[in-house]
Protein backbone atom coordinates (compact mmCIF):
# COMPACT_ATOMS: atom_id res chain seq x y z
CA UNK A 1 0.00 0.00 0.00
CA UNK A 2 1.27 3.46 -0.88
CA UNK A 3 2.22 5.78 1.96
CA UNK A 4 -0.22 8.72 2.04
CA UNK A 5 1.00 12.01 0.57
CA UNK A 6 -0.72 15.43 0.47
CA UNK A 7 -1.34 15.17 -3.28
CA UNK A 8 -3.44 12.01 -2.96
CA UNK A 9 -6.72 13.69 -1.99
CA UNK A 10 -6.35 16.12 -4.91
CA UNK A 11 -5.86 13.47 -7.61
CA UNK A 12 -9.60 13.28 -8.46
CA UNK A 13 -9.62 17.07 -8.98
CA UNK A 14 -6.71 16.78 -11.42
CA UNK A 15 -8.38 13.94 -13.32
CA UNK A 16 -11.70 15.82 -13.46
CA UNK A 17 -10.05 19.07 -14.62
CA UNK A 18 -8.29 17.31 -17.49
CA UNK A 19 -11.47 15.47 -18.45
CA UNK A 20 -13.50 18.70 -18.50
CA UNK A 21 -11.00 21.20 -19.94
CA UNK A 22 -8.17 19.06 -21.34
CA UNK A 23 -5.65 21.32 -19.60
CA UNK A 24 -4.74 22.29 -16.06
CA UNK A 25 -1.96 23.85 -14.00
CA UNK A 26 -0.98 22.14 -10.75
CA UNK A 27 1.02 23.97 -8.09
CA UNK A 28 2.20 21.77 -5.23
CA UNK A 29 4.80 22.58 -2.60
CA UNK A 30 7.89 20.35 -2.24
CA UNK A 31 7.03 17.08 -0.56
CA UNK A 32 3.43 16.98 -1.78
CA UNK A 33 4.17 14.04 -4.09
CA UNK A 34 3.04 15.48 -7.41
CA UNK A 35 5.88 14.02 -9.48
CA UNK A 36 5.38 10.38 -8.48
CA UNK A 37 1.63 10.28 -7.83
CA UNK A 38 -0.02 12.38 -10.56
CA UNK A 39 1.32 10.72 -13.76
CA UNK A 40 0.30 7.16 -12.74
CA UNK A 41 -3.21 8.44 -11.95
CA UNK A 42 -3.58 9.53 -15.60
CA UNK A 43 -2.56 6.36 -17.47
CA UNK A 44 -6.09 4.93 -17.51
CA UNK A 45 -6.92 7.37 -20.32
CA UNK A 46 -3.93 6.45 -22.49
CA UNK A 47 -0.16 6.96 -22.78
CA UNK A 48 1.31 9.67 -20.57
CA UNK A 49 4.51 11.53 -21.49
CA UNK A 50 6.19 13.26 -18.54
CA UNK A 51 8.75 16.01 -19.08
CA UNK A 52 11.59 16.40 -16.58
CA UNK A 53 14.26 19.11 -16.98
CA UNK A 54 17.28 16.90 -16.18
CA UNK A 55 18.53 13.46 -17.19
CA UNK A 56 19.24 12.32 -13.65
CA UNK A 57 15.71 13.31 -12.64
CA UNK A 58 14.22 11.31 -15.53
CA UNK A 59 15.84 8.09 -14.38
CA UNK A 60 15.24 8.72 -10.68
CA UNK A 61 11.56 9.59 -11.16
CA UNK A 62 10.94 6.51 -13.30
CA UNK A 63 12.68 4.27 -10.76
CA UNK A 64 10.76 5.79 -7.85
CA UNK A 65 7.37 5.35 -9.54
CA UNK A 66 8.26 1.76 -10.43
CA UNK A 67 9.25 1.07 -6.82
CA UNK A 68 6.06 2.60 -5.41
CA UNK A 69 3.73 0.80 -7.80
CA UNK A 70 5.56 -2.50 -8.08
CA UNK A 71 5.95 -1.85 -11.81
CA UNK A 72 8.73 -3.07 -14.07
CA UNK A 73 11.02 -0.52 -15.70
CA UNK A 74 10.67 -0.82 -19.43
CA UNK A 75 7.19 -2.31 -19.24
CA UNK A 76 4.62 -0.31 -17.24
CA UNK A 77 6.95 2.68 -16.95
CA UNK A 78 9.96 3.76 -18.95
CA UNK A 79 12.30 6.63 -19.62
CA UNK A 80 14.10 8.23 -22.55
CA UNK A 81 17.15 10.47 -22.39
CA UNK A 82 19.79 11.32 -24.99
CA UNK A 83 21.55 8.16 -26.24
CA UNK A 84 19.64 5.99 -23.79
CA UNK A 85 16.09 4.74 -23.50
CA UNK A 86 14.16 2.05 -21.67
CA UNK A 87 10.57 1.62 -22.75
CA UNK A 88 8.46 -0.49 -25.09
CA UNK A 89 5.91 0.58 -27.74
CA UNK A 90 3.16 -0.35 -25.27
CA UNK A 91 4.66 1.34 -22.18
CA UNK A 92 1.85 3.58 -20.83
CA UNK A 93 4.03 6.02 -18.85
CA UNK A 94 7.30 7.41 -20.25
CA UNK A 95 9.50 10.05 -18.57
CA UNK A 96 11.65 12.14 -20.93
CA UNK A 97 13.93 15.15 -20.99
CA UNK A 98 13.10 18.46 -22.64
CA UNK A 99 15.25 17.74 -25.69
CA UNK A 100 13.60 14.35 -26.27
CA UNK A 101 10.14 15.95 -26.09
CA UNK A 102 11.16 18.56 -28.69
CA UNK A 103 12.57 15.86 -30.96
CA UNK A 104 9.36 13.81 -30.70
CA UNK A 105 7.30 16.87 -31.54
CA UNK A 106 9.44 17.54 -34.61
CA UNK A 107 8.94 13.96 -35.82
CA UNK A 108 5.25 13.81 -34.89
CA UNK A 109 3.80 17.32 -34.34
CA UNK A 110 0.45 15.90 -33.17
CA UNK A 111 1.99 13.42 -30.70
CA UNK A 112 -0.41 10.89 -32.13
CA UNK A 113 0.54 8.07 -29.72
CA UNK A 114 0.20 10.24 -26.57
CA UNK A 115 -2.96 11.09 -24.61
CA UNK A 116 -1.53 13.30 -21.86
CA UNK A 117 1.59 15.48 -21.69
CA UNK A 118 2.79 16.43 -18.20
CA UNK A 119 5.36 19.22 -18.00
CA UNK A 120 6.86 18.89 -14.52
CA UNK A 121 9.00 21.46 -12.67
CA UNK A 122 8.02 24.08 -15.22
CA UNK A 123 9.36 26.89 -13.04
CA UNK A 124 12.85 25.81 -14.16
CA UNK A 125 12.33 27.82 -17.33
CA UNK A 126 14.50 27.08 -20.35
CA UNK A 127 14.28 27.50 -24.10
CA UNK A 128 13.54 23.78 -24.42
CA UNK A 129 10.71 23.86 -21.86
CA UNK A 130 9.12 26.96 -23.37
CA UNK A 131 9.44 25.60 -26.90
CA UNK A 132 8.06 22.27 -25.75
CA UNK A 133 4.99 23.91 -24.21
CA UNK A 134 4.42 26.02 -27.34
CA UNK A 135 4.59 22.98 -29.63
CA UNK A 136 2.46 20.88 -27.28
CA UNK A 137 -0.14 23.65 -27.29
CA UNK A 138 -0.26 23.52 -31.10
CA UNK A 139 -0.94 19.78 -30.94
CA UNK A 140 -3.47 20.40 -28.16
CA UNK A 141 -5.35 22.89 -30.32
CA UNK A 142 -5.29 20.55 -33.32
CA UNK A 143 -6.44 17.47 -31.42
CA UNK A 144 -9.61 17.30 -29.33
CA UNK A 145 -8.34 14.33 -27.28
CA UNK A 146 -4.89 15.56 -26.19
CA UNK A 147 -4.53 16.74 -22.60
CA UNK A 148 -1.86 18.98 -21.07
CA UNK A 149 -0.88 19.33 -17.41
CA UNK A 150 1.74 21.83 -16.23
CA UNK A 151 3.15 21.15 -12.75
CA UNK A 152 5.42 23.23 -10.55
CA UNK A 153 6.32 23.98 -6.97
CA UNK A 154 6.87 27.71 -7.47
CA UNK A 155 5.17 29.21 -10.50
CA UNK A 156 3.24 32.29 -11.49
CA UNK A 157 0.22 30.35 -12.70
CA UNK A 158 -1.75 33.13 -14.39
CA UNK A 159 0.28 33.42 -17.65
CA UNK A 160 0.47 29.65 -18.13
CA UNK A 161 -3.23 29.13 -17.41
CA UNK A 162 -4.08 31.95 -19.82
CA UNK A 163 -1.83 30.40 -22.49
CA UNK A 164 -3.80 27.16 -22.13
CA UNK A 165 -7.22 28.70 -22.63
CA UNK A 166 -7.73 29.97 -19.06
CA UNK A 167 -7.55 26.41 -17.78
CA UNK A 168 -8.15 25.48 -14.11
CA UNK A 169 -5.41 25.97 -11.51
CA UNK A 170 -5.15 23.41 -8.70
CA UNK A 171 -3.19 24.43 -5.60
CA UNK A 172 -1.94 21.65 -3.32
CA UNK A 173 -0.27 22.38 0.04
CA UNK A 174 2.55 20.09 1.09
CA UNK A 175 3.46 18.54 4.40
CA UNK A 176 5.26 21.08 6.55
CA UNK A 177 8.06 20.33 8.98
CA UNK A 178 9.73 22.50 11.66
CA UNK A 179 12.81 24.09 10.16
CA UNK A 180 15.66 26.03 11.72
CA UNK A 181 17.79 28.21 9.46
CA UNK A 182 21.26 29.38 10.52
CA UNK A 183 23.51 31.76 8.59
CA UNK A 184 27.32 31.57 8.47
CA UNK A 185 28.62 34.35 6.18
CA UNK A 186 32.10 33.64 4.84
CA UNK A 187 32.15 29.99 5.92
CA UNK A 188 32.98 27.43 3.24
CA UNK A 189 30.66 24.50 2.56
CA UNK A 190 33.16 21.90 3.93
CA UNK A 191 33.62 23.98 7.08
CA UNK A 192 29.84 24.25 7.50
CA UNK A 193 29.51 20.48 7.07
CA UNK A 194 32.04 19.85 9.84
CA UNK A 195 30.20 22.37 12.01
CA UNK A 196 26.76 20.77 11.66
CA UNK A 197 27.87 17.13 11.44
CA UNK A 198 28.00 16.35 15.21
CA UNK A 199 24.44 17.58 15.77
CA UNK A 200 22.91 16.27 12.53
CA UNK A 201 21.10 12.95 12.80
CA UNK A 202 20.81 11.91 9.15
CA UNK A 203 22.49 12.61 5.84
CA UNK A 204 23.73 16.10 4.94
CA UNK A 205 22.86 17.50 1.51
CA UNK A 206 25.10 20.31 0.26
CA UNK A 207 24.43 22.62 -2.69
CA UNK A 208 27.39 23.85 -4.73
CA UNK A 209 27.40 25.58 -8.13
CA UNK A 210 29.25 23.02 -10.26
CA UNK A 211 31.30 19.84 -10.64
CA UNK A 212 34.62 21.59 -10.00
CA UNK A 213 33.41 23.06 -6.72
CA UNK A 214 31.96 19.70 -5.74
CA UNK A 215 35.28 17.92 -6.33
CA UNK A 216 37.14 20.57 -4.36
CA UNK A 217 34.75 20.22 -1.42
CA UNK A 218 34.93 16.42 -1.60
CA UNK A 219 38.73 16.57 -1.43
CA UNK A 220 38.63 18.89 1.60
CA UNK A 221 36.15 16.65 3.42
CA UNK A 222 37.98 13.41 2.73
CA UNK A 223 41.63 14.45 3.06
CA UNK A 224 41.72 17.74 4.95
CA UNK A 225 41.08 17.94 8.69
CA UNK A 226 39.49 15.25 10.87
CA UNK A 227 37.93 12.44 8.86
CA UNK A 228 34.13 12.24 8.87
CA UNK A 229 32.56 8.88 9.60
CA UNK A 230 30.53 9.18 6.42
CA UNK A 231 30.46 8.47 2.71
CA UNK A 232 31.05 11.67 0.71
CA UNK A 233 29.30 11.39 -2.64
CA UNK A 234 29.00 13.82 -5.60
CA UNK A 235 25.74 14.36 -7.48
CA UNK A 236 25.79 16.33 -10.73
CA UNK A 237 24.84 15.95 -14.37
CA UNK A 238 28.34 15.03 -15.61
CA UNK A 239 28.38 11.76 -13.67
CA UNK A 240 27.37 8.49 -15.26
CA UNK A 241 24.09 6.84 -14.31
CA UNK A 242 25.60 4.43 -11.77
CA UNK A 243 27.33 7.24 -9.85
CA UNK A 244 24.13 9.31 -9.82
CA UNK A 245 22.10 6.33 -8.62
CA UNK A 246 24.63 5.70 -5.82
CA UNK A 247 23.98 9.15 -4.35
CA UNK A 248 20.21 8.66 -4.49
CA UNK A 249 20.12 5.11 -3.13
CA UNK A 250 18.97 4.70 0.52
CA UNK A 251 21.84 3.92 2.90
CA UNK A 252 22.14 3.03 6.58
CA UNK A 253 25.59 4.62 6.69
CA UNK A 254 25.53 8.39 7.04
CA UNK A 255 26.37 10.41 3.96
CA UNK A 256 27.40 13.84 2.83
CA UNK A 257 25.97 14.42 -0.64
CA UNK A 258 27.55 17.25 -2.63
CA UNK A 259 25.08 18.29 -5.33
CA UNK A 260 24.41 20.95 -7.90
CA UNK A 261 20.94 22.44 -8.22
CA UNK A 262 19.67 19.26 -9.90
CA UNK A 263 18.84 18.09 -6.35
CA UNK A 264 16.74 21.23 -5.87
CA UNK A 265 13.64 19.83 -7.56
CA UNK A 266 12.33 16.52 -8.86
CA UNK A 267 14.84 14.46 -6.94
CA UNK A 268 14.36 13.32 -3.37
CA UNK A 269 17.55 12.34 -1.59
CA UNK A 270 16.36 9.94 1.13
CA UNK A 271 17.37 10.34 4.75
CA UNK A 272 18.48 13.99 4.60
CA UNK A 273 18.03 15.91 7.86
CA UNK A 274 20.38 18.86 7.21
CA UNK A 275 20.95 21.05 4.16
CA UNK A 276 24.06 23.20 3.66
CA UNK A 277 23.45 25.75 0.92
CA UNK A 278 26.40 27.65 -0.53
CA UNK A 279 23.91 30.04 -2.10
CA UNK A 280 25.43 29.92 -5.59
CA UNK A 281 24.34 28.41 -8.90
CA UNK A 282 25.73 28.25 -12.42
CA UNK A 283 23.35 29.47 -15.10
CA UNK A 284 23.67 29.80 -18.85
CA UNK A 285 23.74 33.42 -20.04
CA UNK A 286 23.94 34.66 -23.60
CA UNK A 287 27.12 36.52 -24.50
CA UNK A 288 26.10 38.99 -27.21
CA UNK A 289 29.70 39.83 -28.13
CA UNK A 290 30.65 36.19 -28.83
CA UNK A 291 27.17 35.07 -29.87
CA UNK A 292 27.19 32.02 -27.59
CA UNK A 293 25.85 30.92 -24.23
CA UNK A 294 28.28 30.63 -21.33
CA UNK A 295 28.00 29.59 -17.69
CA UNK A 296 27.98 32.31 -15.05
CA UNK A 297 28.08 31.74 -11.29
CA UNK A 298 25.35 33.75 -9.58
CA UNK A 299 23.56 33.89 -6.27
CA UNK A 300 20.46 31.71 -6.12
CA UNK A 301 17.05 33.35 -6.14
CA UNK A 302 14.91 33.46 -3.02
CA UNK A 303 12.52 30.91 -4.57
CA UNK A 304 15.42 28.52 -5.18
CA UNK A 305 16.73 28.99 -1.65
CA UNK A 306 13.28 28.16 -0.25
CA UNK A 307 13.05 25.14 -2.55
CA UNK A 308 16.42 23.86 -1.38
CA UNK A 309 15.47 24.24 2.27
CA UNK A 310 12.34 22.14 1.76
CA UNK A 311 8.76 22.42 3.09
CA UNK A 312 8.70 24.15 6.42
CA UNK A 313 6.50 25.43 9.16
CA UNK A 314 7.77 28.39 11.07
CA UNK A 315 11.53 28.14 11.47
CA UNK A 316 13.99 30.79 12.46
Amino acid sequence: MLAPLPIDVHLPAVVDALAARRAAVLVATPGAGKTTRVPPALVDQGRVLVLQPRRVAVRAVAARIAEERGWTLGREIGWHIRFEKRFAPTTPLVVVTEGILTARLQQDPLLSDVTTVVLDEFHERSIHADLGLALVRQAWLARDDLRVLVMSATLDTAPVARFLGDCPVIDVPGTTHPLTIDYAPGETVPAAVRHVWPRASGHVLCFLPGAREIERARTELTSGGPALDADVLPLHGSLDGDAQDAALRPSARRRVILATNLAETSLTVPGVSTVVDGGLVKVARYDAERGIDHLVTERVTLDSADQRAGPKAGGS
